[in-house]
Order: C-alpha cells, then sequence, then structure tokens
C-alpha cells in the first residue's frame, strides 16, 4: 500500500519537535563556530570542514557540494528514504502523534510502516533471549570461553549484550512464534530462522553458539554474529541480508566508538569482534571491526564520519590472511590515500598476534604506544614489496623497483611523492649513498607523470559581442545566473517581490530553465496558500523569509522533487549577501538578461521558420514569419546598448 499524505500537523510538528543539530550530531561530529555549527560534510569528502549547521534557522547547508535542507531533508538524504518514512522516524523518536489526511487509513498506515519498527522489537526481544539462555545450564559453556578464552570480565559481557543459542533446532522458533507470538515471516526477515526446504516449518539460523549483537549507529540491535563452540564451520556466522542490515554498510562497535573516534580524532579498525571488544575492554574506545570481510569503501566513509582528519588506523593480523585484508582495504580507499584525503596508518602487532592476544598479555599503554608509532600505509607497502627479497640478485631489484614505481606513481602530492622516491632510493642504493642520486634519477625517470593538457574555454564572442582577448559568459550560464540571482532576491529580499512580479508580468517573462521555473510556480503556489502575499510583501523580517524557505523545502520532498538543482538560493554566504546589496540594479539587469536572452530566442526562431518556408508554395507564412523575426530583431537593436550593462552588473 502507498503511504497515506500525512496531515501538515504532523509534518509541522516534526519540524518544531525534531532539532537540527541533535539529528544531524548522530551522523556528524559537529563544533561550535560563532553561533552555528560546522563539521565534515556527509554527502562529500573533504578535508576542512564546509558543512555548517544553522540551530537558529534549523538548516544545514554545504558551501563545498551545495547540499542543504532542514532536519527532515538530511535523513532522507543520508538514507535514500523517502519523506513520509523520515517524517514517521522522526515523530516516533520524538513521540508525536502521527496524523494523516484520511483518518479511516491511520491503521494500516501504521501496519505498513512499522515493518523496520517490527523487525527492531523482533531482534530485541532476540538479544534478551539469547542473554538469558547464557545464564541457563545450557549457556555454561559460553559463559567459560567468555571468561576462561576470552578473559572477558562481567561488565563487558553485559555492556555487549553477549549471549547464547541453544542447540536445539527450533527453540528460537518456539519462543519467539508460538511463545511471544511474532508472525515467522517477520522473524524470518529479521533473519532469525529459515523455512524447510522439506516437510514445511522453520527451523533456526543460530544453533550452539555464542552470539555478539551487531548494532546500528544508534545503538539497536539490527543483526547477530554466531561463534561456534565446537569444530562446526564455518567458525563465525552472521545474520543474512536483511531490511535493516547489510554487511558491507556496517561496522561492529560503532554505536560505541563514535564518541571516542570524535574525541581522538582516530578510527582504529580490527578484523573480528573479540579484538574490538577487547580494546573496548581496556579503555582503548575508538576501535571497531569490520565483520570478518574486506572493508568496504562505504564502511570506511561510515568511519570518518567522525574523524576531523580523517585518521584511520588498520590493525588487522600479522599473517598472511590479514596481510591480504590490508592490501584489500588499502586497495579500496588508495584513490582517497593517494590524494590525502585519508590519514591511513597500518599496524601489525608483535610475533603476528591480534589486538585480543597482545591485550591479554601486555598493558593497554603498550598497544596505545604501537598505535602511535604507526607506520604510514606508504611505509608499509614499502616494506611489504621489499620483505624477503634480496636486492642484490637482479630478478629481486627489478621486480621491487618496478613494484615502487607503481606505488609512487600515484601519489598526488609532489612534496610527498619526492619524499617517497629520495627514502626508496636509499633503499634501492643498498647503503652506498653515492648511488642515491643514480636511483633518484631512475625512478624521477619511471614515474614522470605525462604534462596536462587542457581543453580551450569556449568563446562567446558570437553571442554577446565580445572580443576574444576578454570572452563573456555563454547565454546558457548567464541566463542561469541571471533567474538564479532573481529567484534568491525574491526569497531573501520581501520588500522587492513586487518590483519582481510586476517586471515579470509588464514584459510577459517566464523562467526559462525547468528547474527555476518549478521554483517559481512552487512560490506562487506557496503565497496564495498563505494568504499572506502581501504581507510577505511589505515586511522584510527574517522569520517570514525562512518560513517561506522551509515551506517550500517541505514541498520539494513532499513532491520528491530534485532539491539539490535549487537549495543553494536558499542560503546566503559571504559572496551572495555581496550580490543582492545593490538589489534595485540587479533586479533590473536580471529582468534585462532574461528578456534578452527571450528576444534571441524568439528571432532565432521566427529567422530559422521563414528560412524553411518555400515563398512560392506558403507565400502567407513566409510574409508572417519574415515579419515576426524582423520585428524581434528591432528589438533587439533598440536595447542592445543594455546588453554591456546587464552583464556588467551580472558577473
Amino acid at each position: 500500500m502507498q503511504i497515506p499524505r500525512l496531515h501538515p500537523d504532523t509534518i509541522e510538528e516534526v519540524k518544531l519537535r525534531a532539532d537540527i543539530v541533535d539529528v544531524v550530531s548522530e551522523y556528524v561530529v559537529l563544533r561550535k563556530r560563532g553561533k552555528d555549527f560546522v563539521g565534515l560534510c556527509p554527502f562529500h569528502d573533504e578535508k576542512s570542514p564546509s558543512f555548517t549547521v544553522s540551530q537558529t534557522k534549523q538548516m544545514y547547508y554545504c558551501f563545498g557540494c551545495q547540499a542543504g535542507g532542514n532536519a527532515i531533508k538530511f535523513v532522507m538524504d543520508l538514507g535514500k528514504r523517502s519523506f513520509a518514512e523520515v517524517v514517521l522516524d522522526l515523530a516516533r523518536r520524538y513521540q508525536i502523534p502521527v496524523q494523516t489526511l484520511e483518518p479511516e487509513q491511520r491503521q494500516e498506515l501504521q501496519r505498513q510502516l512499522s515493518l523496520r519498527e517490527q523487525l527492531y522489537e523482533v531482534l530485541a526481544s532476540c538479544a534478551q533471549f539469547y542473554q538469558h539462555a547464557l545464564r541457563q545450564s545450557q549457556g555454561q559453556k559460553a559463559i567459560e570461553y567468555l571468561q576462561s578464552n576470552r578473559r572477558l570480565q562481567e561488565e563487558t559481557i553485559q555492556e555487549f549484550g553477549l549471549g547464547y543459542a541453544p542447540a536445539g533446532w527450533e527453540t528460537l522458533y518456539r519462543y519467539l512464534v508460538e511463545d511471544k507470538r511474532y508472525p515467522a515471516q517477520l522473524v524470518e526477515k529479521a533473519g532469525l530462522i529459515k523455512p524447510r526446504k522439506e516437510g514445511g516449518g522453520y527451523y533456526d539460523v543460530f544453533r550452539d553458539r555464542l552470539m555478539i549483537p551487531i548494532r546500528d549507529v544508534q545503538g539497536r540491535v539490527i543483526a547477530f554474529g554466531g561463534r561456534t563452540l565446537t569444530d562446526e564451520q564455518p567458525k563465525y556466522l552472521n545474520s543474512p541480508e536483511t531490511e535493516l542490515f547489510s554487511k558491507g554498510k556496517t561496522l561492529f562497535a560503532l554505536d560505541r566508538a563514535k564518541t571516542g573516534i570524535s574525541q581522538l580524532d582516530q578510527a582504529v579498525v580490527v578484523e573480528g569482534y573479540f579484538d574490538a571488544i577487547a580494546l573496548h575492554a581496556a579503555g582503548i574506545n575508538n576501535a571497531v571491526a569490520s565483520l570478518g570481510t574486506a572493508l568496504s569503501l562505504e564502511q570506511v566513509r561510515l568511519v570518518l564520519r567522525y574523524s576531523e582528519s580523517k585518521q584511520l588506523v588498520l590493525n588487522f593480523d600479522a599473517d598472511k590472511a590479514g596481510t591480504n585484508a590490508a592490501e584489500r582495504a588499502i586497495g579500496e580507499i588508495a584513490e582517497l590515500a593517494y590524494k590525502g584525503e585519508v590519514q591511513l596508518k597500518i599496524l601489525n602487532l608483535p610475533n603476528g598476534k591480534d589486538a585480543d592476544e597482545y591485550l591479554r598479555e601486555q598493558t593497554p599503554e603498550n598497544y596505545a604506544q604501537l598505535l602511535a608509532n604507526a607506520p604510514l600505509w606508504l611505509d608499509w607497502q614499502i616494506q611489504q614489496i621489499i620483505q624477503n627479497r634480496d636486492l642484490k640478485q637482479a630478478t629481486d631489484f627489478q621486480q621491487v623497483t618496478q613494484q615502487i614505481v607503481k606505488l609512487l606513481k600515484n601519489i598526488a602530492n609532489s612534496d610527498t611523492r619526492n619524499y617517497y622516491v629520495s627514502y626508496c632510493a636509499e633503499i634501492l642504493s643498498l647503503g652506498d649513498t653515492r648511488l642515491i642520486p643514480l636511483r633518484v634519477e631512475n625512478l624521477l625517470t619511471q614515474i614522470s607523470p605525462p604534462a596536462p593538457t587542457y581543453s580551450k574555454p569556449v568563446s562567446a564572442k558570437k553571442a554577446w559581442g565580445g572580443s576574444e582577448k576578454s570572452p563573456l559568459p555563454t547565454e546558457r550560464s548567464l541566463l542561469e545566473h541571471a533567474e538564479a540571482l532573481l529567484l534568491r532576491i525574491y526569497l531573501h529580499c520581501p520588500e522587492q517581490r513586487q518590483v519582481i512580479i510586476d517586471e515579470l508580468e509588464e514584459r510577459d517573462l517566464q523562467f526559462s530553465l525547468s528547474h527555476h521555473r518549478l521554483l517559481w510556480r512552487q512560490i506562487l503556489e506557496t503565497t496564495v496558500e498563505q494568504e499572506d502575499f502581501t504581507l510577505s510583501v511589505r515586511v522584510a523580517s527574517r522569520r517570514e523569509v525562512e518560513g517561506l524557505i522551509s515551506t517550500l523545502q517541505n514541498k520539494y520532498l513532499e513532491l520528491s522533487e530534485d532539491l539539490g538543482l535549487v537549495s543553494h538560493l536558499f542560503h546566503l554566504n559571504e559572496k551572495t549577501k555581496k550580490e543582492i546589496l545593490r538589489t534595485p540594479q540587479v533586479v533590473q539587469a536580471a529582468i534585462a538578461c532574461m528578456d534578452l536572452v527571450m528576444l534571441e530566442k524568439r528571432y532565432r526562431h521566427f529567422l530559422e521558420l521563414w528560412q524553411q518556408t518555400d515563398p512560392e508554395t506558403e507565400p502567407e507564412k513566409y510574409q508572417s514569419y519574415y515579419q515576426a523575426f524582423y520585428a524581434e530583431k528591432l528589438k533587439l537593436q533598440k536595447i542592445d546598448r543594455q546588453r554591456l550593462f546587464s552583464i556588467t552588473e551580472l558577473l
């Protein structure tokens, strides 16, 4: 069933109650700067924060990628979710009663949209069941494993909600479906039971396993990892992909680590559940685990939201499998690392131990020291290349050189590249300092990038009468700028609104670009709906401006229109503030440019029709088209002197 339209009162109440700083802070590390908050934009990769959140305006805006909107828009874009779904989630979070425009559909609406909520409930009940089973006689083996093999304290066992899945084939099924009365299909959708291939019925996915709840960033159980307590394979079994759980987009313990990552400005990624648990138990609370799979780019971006300087340490096992995992992870994020957009380090613990094993023998302080001294990924890669190689042998020397060149070629920063060229030249010279300059020259020759080529800019001489030496903007770019400027003035300068409407009506002008045309239509509809148009024109209060903008944003979200094309118009930075300082002149210049473009379009249109018409077979059309294009030509000649003024005012 399609989600019924939500009542405006519900939407408005969500907007009032859902504080944008509170909502955004769940996903982005925000720091106070003046009256606003700033952080690294979650919608694109950046080194310095350009993402601004205004608590007074209840809006966010990124000056890097132009993403902007309110709390509802933020959650929609980040989670790729619908307007109604986000409003309902926020309504539940802030305990706001939900109304729809069709009261009789409320019950069905709640059923249809509560699937995710029901899955959360089933998984929470399951986690409690596993925790209870751990304390029963059947869970004794699991308790002993945690206390003896993993040396975990009771506090840690409870903190991470560790449990035990009984050995029976239908134990969990009977508890959730027969005792708790959850529908079997719902429990199946949660990834906890599977239908039998023959004979009907269901069986438990996890049996006789130590259970580790996997939680989302908000701390809700979304899946489980189960470790066998026997020789059964696989040793670790994860929940299948569900509505709530995607292995490649989830990091274990991120809900507990995000604060530590923000405070320490560094994230540590380990391979296993118990590595992360052991680190947190030792007070190293900026650690997450990759769920036993190759670290994906999405996981990297997820964890780096909480580190302003983008510091990431991979602490994978030092055995062959761990080294391969580190290599795969580097491959996923190599482009970011080469550009310096991730400060990537690799930590291999002594004697091939993992974090859990290391902390059983050493202190947290020793681990922290190794963490601080972890080599940058390039140094680690170089050591991997020369490991077990005899550079005195020609074959090994040649292969090592080729791999080093391949590595160095991709370093974008020239200073960094030159540093590593010298470093590698020292390695390849085998202690003979006289050979270093020769090795440097050899490496530089092989890694020297081709000279960049640049495409010639398009000249606007023909379109705007300018010279080749000082090209003016193209017709499309100037028109877009003029229309955008007019809309921005209308939104932010209420005292100019009637002037703009009068000018457009007098000259019979329309916005040419579709996204501007849609916004203008929404503006007019909104002012009519508010029945407050006269007041909004006369009174230039910030509250009215923000109210209009907020209403427009909600309309875009409800209509599922692309807000990104016009969202930059809703915000003012230093440049755009200056642009509208001389408002009356700028309005006239923008109107004149729109007029010019429309005249030229009509002129070219009628000229083309005239040229395509045969004067002998269609003399009347021929004469009509001629008169039309000639009339437009005269208008163009009449206002030709306005061209330079109009363009200059807009640049």
